[in-house]
């Protein structure tokens, strides 16, 4: 069988007739130790760590969204403005949230991903300073905004150093390191926020994201090396001097004395296309015109949308049926996260056991840090098959919340309803997150911003209508429609498991034409000029 290490080589075919006997063998190799045959340098505990500090840093959004939940009541009272007033901060903050990457993604593909990451965290400790600062809604409302701009940035990082050094088949083991920002977030940041609201006061919280971030910055700027593919191709490639830290003259300088060259033609070709410049968002856009990337992401935003609703509701709905505060709210946060944790570290291994299982189908082999050549491979049955499941549990998890908390039922079932849901919505979103990584393997940060559009301002609309809702229809009826939603939506994910393969390999023959067509002018223009 042929394996080829490039993304945009021919399709995966028998190269003789004894390969067909063992077409239903997964065979797996190993990381070579030849730069030319590997996607990426870095070895497996490297790219764990390297994916762990990007997912870290990409906890900063979710945590300055979240830790704000359990304080929205106190805030209101303080600046004296209604609570429907204050959840508007929620609701552009999301907004922005899911705008932001756009810029952030085309930044840095092409200027890599350490700028993109020191910008976002300028912007963000700037922001938190004044909110800290800052007693009025207006201002509020504004730096709100500003902090979201320079935190969710970092989301689409997170997911781009992660296509840059992980390739589809072992994408899955590192769904735990990938996913803690996500999962962290909801679970430890509103009991972060009931507690500096309750013994300190709400600008608390952000005197300590300033301090919590400027901490984190410090090492991220100095240690956490360059990824970007169009920076340093995978890895071997010096990175440009703006693109430095300290761990790169000792990692280049260990790897000469391995009698590890620098390719210095490859070099010579990414510093051309190395540029500094303001981002085009249409990339972006041009993603989400593609009918597969938009079934996925409005499966995927359907999914956060039920998530945020949860969320954003919990403090209003547990104080008035349970009579609890702020520190109480917090605390019921918990189930919910610990659901998310337990996801992540049995998700991956799901996800990864499925492909092996669909490879052995279908005569590929399980190849470790290779990119193969996946355009004949069922990729969206193999990973769906695993979040479909998962996607009607979450829905009727969502479905027996809202009826529990309309009848006032005992707290033990809110509890366990918030444990399974945030297992269910967190491993169906994982799952979600890695197709859209699969099906655009040489735009991950694109892919990623592109995601967060559509979660981003699918839950700005869901946190800003629910509350409205459950006052008009009751919790029941409310959080019923969210889950019918989710159910009524399922069979465009069937339809991407059955023709996701034959959409990929017609947009591959497309790109392909268009890159022959450009060539066949480019000889034109050059042979007219000769």
């Amino acid at each position: 069988m042929k394996v080829s290490s490039d993304p945009d080589t021919a399709p995966i075919v028998p190269t003789s007739s004894h390969e067909k006997t063992d077409q239903n063998l997964v065979s797996t190799i190993e990381q070579p130790t030849d730069d030319g045959d590997v996607y990426s340098v870095f070895t497996p505990t490297q790219k764990k760590f390297i994916v762990l500090t990007a997912s870290l840093a990409g906890f900063f959004s979710p945590l300055s969204g979240s830790i704000y939940y359990p304080a929205l009541n106190t805030i209101a009272d303080d600046l004296g403005i209604t609570a429907t007033k204050v959840n508007l901060t929620v609701t552009t903050y999301m907004i922005v949230q899911g705008l932001a990457p756009m810029l952030t993604a085309g930044f840095s593909d092409g200027a890599g991903r350490r700028p993109a990451y020191i910008a976002c965290f300028v912007i963000y400790l700037v922001a938190n300073l004044g909110l800290a600062l800052q007693n009025n809604f207006a201002a509020l409302l504004v730096l709100r905004c500003l902090q979201s701009g320079g935190s969710s940035g970092t989301i689409a990082l997170a997911n781009g150093v992660v296509g840059d050094i992980v390739t589809s088949a072992e994408r899955g083991s590192y769904v735990a390191f990938a996913s803690v920002s996500s999962i962290l977030g909801p679970t430890l940041s509103p009991i972060l926020g009931g507690l500096l609201s309750q013994y300190w006061n709400w600008h608390g919280i952000f005197w300590f994201l300033l301090a919590f971030g400027g901490v984190f910055f410090i090492p991220l700027f100095l240690f956490f090396p360059e990824t970007c593919r169009n920076v340093v191709g995978d890895g071997s490639i010096p990175a440009p001097k703006l693109n430095w830290n300290l761990t790169d003259k000792i990692r280049h300088a260990n790897r000469e004395e391995a009698g590890l060259k620098v390719h210095e033609a490859k070099q010579e070709e990414l510093r051309k296309n190395y540029r500094l410049t303001f981002p085009n968002p249409l990339t972006t856009l041009v993603v989400l015109a593609d009918l597969e990337s938009a079934l996925i992401l409005i499966a995927s935003g359907l999914t956060l949308s039920c998530f945020y609703a949860v969320s954003t509701g919990a403090s209003t709905a547990f104080r008035s049926v349970y009579g609890f505060d702020d520190m109480q709210v917090a605390l019921m946060f918990i189930p919910f996260g610990v659901g998310g944790i337990v996801s992540a570290f049995t998700t991956g291994k799901a996800v990864d056991w499925n492909y092996r299982r669909h490879a052995k189908l279908n005569g590929f082999p399980f190849v470790k840090n290779k990119q193969q050549d996946l355009t004949e491979f069922p990729l969206e049955k193999a990973r769906l098959e695993i979040a479909l499941p998962l996607f009607y549990i979450g829905a009727l998890c969502v479905l027996g919340y809202g009826w529990v908390m309309d009848k006032h039922v005992s707290l033990a079932g809110p509890i366990i309803l918030l444990f399974v849901m945030g297992y269910a919505l967190t491993a169906a979103f994982q799952i979600l997150n890695i197709v859209m990584l699969d099906v655009y393997p040489g735009r991950p940060a694109t892919a990623s911003a592109a995601n967060n559009i559509v979660r981003c301002e699918m839950g700005a609309a869901t946190s800003a209508a629910i509350i409205p809702m459950t006052k008009a229809m009751g919790n029941g009826w409310a959080y019923t429609l969210l889950a019918l939603l989710l159910i009524a939506y399922s069979p465009a994910l069937l339809l991407t498991m059955k023709s996701g393969v034959n959409w990929r390999r017609a947009k591959k023959q497309k790109e392909e034409q268009k890159k022959k067509s450009n060539t066949e002018e480019t000889s034109i223009v050059e042979s007219e000029k000769s």
